[in-house]
Parts: structure tokens; C-alpha cells; sequence
């Protein structure tokens, strides 16, 4: 099955560099144009960009996004956990049960955002078919302004 490759837009702002297009991945924005979101739900990407048509469906997240999570997770709730665990005022019942929704929501409050991220590190480094990569389209010459019909 051939992919269509995304059409090339005078208006397309494109991000300068890599932490562009993982910011825009992050706020779960188009990695590309930054004017259409990239989730359809709530870890499922849409298929296609509706403002400039990027395909989607190459991207290979896998199961990268739940490491980075747990990975940032942890390094985030380490502080609050030693801060709860030094309460005399809970039960050892509550100090886990309280430490355990917040990594559980702190866990669903990054993953989004971490596939986001990937999705775009893969576009930006034109991985999984994505062609042409990100960064060769954002060091690629300006298009020529074309008249109008």
C-alpha cells in the first residue's frame, strides 16, 4: 500500500530544531505544523495531520513512552515520598496508599505527553518511513512564493 507523502505548504511552520518539534509532541500538538493535534484519543495518535496531512500511522512508539514515564515518575515523586515517609502524623497505610495514587496519577499525567515526545523525536530523525524526515525539512530551502490564480 503506498503512502502519500505530506504536501509542501507556504504557510507550514515547521520547527527550527529537535526541541521544537518535542515540545510540540509534548503538548500534544502536530510535531510538524503545530496547528492540529496529534492524539485522536486519549494515547491514540490520528492517522493523518488535518492541516498538513503528516501521516501518523508510521510512527513505532511501542512501549518506549510507558519507560519514560515510569523513568520521570520516579525521579518526580522520590522528593514527595521521602516527605511522606518522614510523617509521623500517618499510618504506614496511608503513607502507601497515598504514595500510590500519586505515582499512579503522576504515571497517566506524563504518558501522553512522553509518546507525544517520541512521535516526534521519530519524525524529526525520519525513522519508521518517515520521509522526508523532519529535520531535512526544516534545513530545506524556503519554497517559492507562488502567484495567485
Amino acid at each position: 500500500m503506498a503512502r502519500s507523502m505530506p504536501q509542501p505548504t507556504l504557510s507550514l511552520d515547521l520547527p527550527a530544531k529537535l526541541s521544537g518539534a518535542l515540545w510540540r509532541g509534548i503538548k500534544g500538538q502536530c510535531p510538524r505544523c503545530g496547528q492540529a493535534r496529534l492524539f485522536g484519543k486519549y494515547l491514540k495518535p490520528v492517522a493523518q495531520c488535518p492541516s498538513c496531512q503528516q501521516d501518523w500511522t508510521l510512527h513505532q512508539a511501542d512501549d518506549f513512552p510507558p519507560y519514560v514515564s515510569i523513568i520521570l515518575t520516579g525521579h518526580l515523586i522520590a522528593p514527595m515520598l521521602i516527605v511522606i515517609g518522614g510523617s509521623a502524623a500517618l499510618t504506614m497505610g496511608a503513607k502507601i496508599a497515598l504514595a500510590m495514587v500519586l505515582a499512579g496519577a503522576l504515571m497517566l499525567a506524563l504518558l501522553q505527553p512522553a509518546k507525544g515526545a517520541i512521535i516526534a523525536l521519530q519524525w524529526w530523525m525520519g525513522m519508521h518511513g518517515f520521509r522526508p524526515a523532519g529535520r531535512d525539512e526544516a534545513a530545506a530551502p524556503p519554497l517559492p512564493a507562488t502567484e495567485a490564480l
